[in-house]
This record gives structure tokens, sequence and C-alpha cells, in this order.
């Protein structure tokens, strides 16, 4: 399992929460903004932190991103009933990132089951935002689940391949981290 010095922690908890500050405005990103990297906190928290404490302190700070944004005039179109099951949504990627910091090693085969994690959490927080949003938004009334399905499933690849490209940015530090501490060739120490 990968554990860290307290100061280390100290150091992802500032970096996970600026990269959530930097990026949590817009989902898909656009021209002058970088996609939201919300989802691959949740799994880098996962991963990185074993105090409980981290969880409930990201979704704060999310909750509080969007109270900013949304004072300062953006429109509150995804704040409804269902804004509150964006936790257990962020709770699957969470897990899937304890999950697989049981199953961590610095072997390529460590690939396999960091894809898996990837998949199952980013996938499950998809569905648990989207369904809520259907069930308890308010907005859905005359579509049946079926048509919304539909209209929201373009949604899917960019949410995955977002959160992915996020986790392996963090990968790759991570590596280079662990060849600039251990030297070229060797193989790196656990932390």
């Amino acid at each position: 399992m990968q554990t860290l010095t307290t100061p280390k922690q100290w150091i992802v908890v500032l970096l996970l929460a600026a990269a959530m500050l930097a990026t949590r405005f817009h989902h898909f990103g656009s021209v002058a903004t970088l996609p939201d990297a919300s989802l691959a906190v949740f799994f880098l928290a996962g991963f990185y932190l074993r105090p409980l404490f981290f969880p409930p302190f990201f979704i704060a700070e999310a909750g509080l991103i969007d109270y900013a944004t949304i004072s300062g005039g953006v429109r509150d179109w995804c704040v409804s009933p269902a804004y509150v099951f964006l936790i257990p949504a962020y709770a699957s990627l969470w897990l899937a990132g304890r999950w697989y910091a049981q199953r961590y090693t610095t072997a390529w085969r460590t690939v396999i089951p960091l894809t898996a994690a990837l998949c199952v959490g980013t996938s499950a927080a998809f569905l648990i935002s989207n369904s809520s949003f259907y069930l308890f938004s308010g907005y859905f009334s005359m579509m049946t689940p079926i048509q919304y399905a539909g209209k929201v499933a373009h949604y899917y690849p960019p949410y995955v391949v977002m959160t992915v490209f996020y986790v392996a940015l963090a990968a790759g530090v991570h590596l280079l981290t662990a060849v600039a501490k251990n030297g070229v060739g060797s193989r790196p120490e656990r932390e």
C-alpha cells in the first residue's frame, strides 16, 4: 500500500486542492480553461491520503468553489436536490483510489488494476451523478430514462478521458519522483 509521511501527505493535499481550485470552474474546459480535475482529485486522494477526513475536506472545497462560481454569476442549473449525490459519486472515486493503493507496485503489471480502478470508479461516478440528476433535479419529467441516457451518453467519453489524463499526469510525476529519489535504473522504493 502507498503510504506517505505526514509532511508529504500535506504536500499532496495542497497540490490536489490547488488542482481542483484551478480547474473546477468548467467541466470539459475550453480554449482558456483546463477541464475539471475534481474526479481525479478524489481518486488520487484515495490513493495517497490515509486519514478519513480528507474526502470531506475535498467535498467541502468543491462545494465552496461551486458556491463562489454561482455567486460570481455562473448559471446554477446543475444545483438541484441531486447536488447532494455528488458525495457518493466522488466517494466512488475515492474508494477506487483506496482499492488501487492496496494493489500498487512499481511494476508494469500495476497498469491493469489502475485501469480497472479508474474505469469502475469513474463509471460509477458518472452513473450516480447523472442518474440522480435525472431523478431529482426536476428538469426531466417529460423525458424517459432511455431518452435521458441518450442525451447524456456523449458526456461519458470526456468524463473518463479527463480523469484518466489527470491521473496519468500524476502517475508520471510519481514515477519521475521515484526515479529521481532512487536513481535511474534502480527499482523505486515504497514510500
